[in-house]
């Protein structure tokens, strides 16, 4: 029965989403050119009954869509299922440079199409196929992302109550939720008079969303450093990065659930995941790097140059430290920016190793010295 699964053709289809209309290319045996299938949005029973039509001998499928709107879900349900899913990288698809190109959903999945057909020939180069989490590893990461979000709408509220009092001449005042509340009522403006009442009733409306926002932040920290419902190796590796001084609650828990919970071969898988790798620009007489890529996890990225600095700042004898003070030294404040970029991709790299082996980040300290008895070494990298 195996004999005649492998020796059975295999089927390749790929899918162009949208919210109303998914347009499936299904690569058939018997045909000269891929057939064109139109299935209504969101229709998984229908999809899989297509595809199972198309099936040849009980043979293989493989199925490719571009990662977006939908997420991961359709893969993870095809999976089940017995089809084979990729999910593809949209920015690493090639497309045609012209200015005017033309694109439809039907010429979008015949791309999607030959780039499967590549990839599963042995073609690694002509896009990147994306990771599929499990539903624990998408439900883990909810709670650091959603508090970035709520970070970014604050910011917006603060800065909508302080321009509203500027807009009057009041200057100075800052939005305090956790220290002395503004009392609008005893506010002047730069004309010397009070607020007016709609203007007073914006600013507590404002006021009231801020505080709102603030209150969930606070049950956002609490979920984000509870244990349970969470894999125990990658909770194990936020608290060996929490140890590490400079390095609090929030960027251990990203780290650890964003980086950490992936398996890398080597630190150039690393990096690139990060998005930390140079980009280089050869050609002809024009040589140059574009600077690093930009092309990995955004949010881990940002983190890890935060997390530059304050490595600077809390850890002043480390070796990385001392290898950034020493070519900064001199140096303009740009220059210094992008030394800091560079000082990331190696701390990453460290801390990689450190929560891989045990291995503490050379000249580094930690929080707790008890727990170098537990499994943590301090050892030169």
């Amino acid at each position: 029965m195996s004999n005649t699964v492998e020796s059975s053709p295999t089927v390749y289809a790929a899918i162009e989403l949208s919210k109303t209309t998914w347009v499936l290319a299904v690569n058939q045996i018997n045909r000269e050119q891929p057939s064109i299938y139109k299935i209504k949005g969101g229709d998984l029973a229908g999809l899989v009954k297509r595809l199972e039509s198309c099936r040849v001998d009980g043979g293989k499928i493989v199925v490719c869509y571009e990662a977006g709107y939908d997420g991961f879900w359709l893969a993870r349900a095809m999976l089940k299922l017995g089809i084979d899913c990729r999910v593809l990288d949209p920015a690493s698809l090639q497309v045609n440079r012209r200015a005017r190109r033309v694109k439809t959903d039907r010429i979008d999945v015949l791309m999607l199409l030959r780039a499967l057909i590549a990839v599963e020939r042995g073609d690694q180069h002509v896009c990147s196929i994306v990771r599929i989490p499990t539903v624990e590893e998408e439900d883990a990461r909810r709670s650091h992302r959603e508090q970035e979000r709520l970070v970014r709408e604050r910011t917006g509220h603060i800065n909508r109550i302080k321009g509203l009092l500027f807009g009057q001449g009041i200057r100075g005042v800052e939005p305090k939720l956790r220290g002395t509340r503004i009392d609008f009522c005893a506010l002047r403006t730069a004309e010397g008079l009070p607020l007016s009442s709609r203007l007073k009733a914006e600013l507590e409306r404002e006021y009231a969303r801020l505080d709102f926002i603030e209150q969930q932040l606070r049950a956002l920290a609490e979920e984000r450093d509870r244990p349970d419902e969470q894999d125990p190796s990658v909770e194990q590796k936020r608290k060996l990065l929490i140890q590490l001084r400079g390095i609090g609650a929030p960027s251990a828990a990203i780290l650890a659930r964003e980086v950490f919970g992936r398996t890398f071969s080597n630190r150039k898988q690393l990096g690139s995941y990060l998005g930390l790798t140079p980009s280089a620009y050869d050609s002809g007489s024009v040589t140059r790097c574009q600077g690093i890529s930009k092309a990995g996890n955004n949010a881990a990225r940002r983190i890890m140059v935060e997390l530059a600095w304050l490595w600077v700042r809390y850890q002043p004898q480390a070796g990385l430290t001392q290898w950034f003070l020493t070519r900064s030294a001199g140096q303009s404040p740009r220059l210094r920016r992008i030394l800091v970029v560079a000082l990331a991709r190696k701390l990453i790299v460290a801390l990689w190793r450190y929560v891989e082996t045990g291995l503490v980040p050379d000249g580094a300290t930690l929080s707790d010295p008890s727990s170098i008895s537990e499994g943590v070494t301090t050892m030169a990298l």
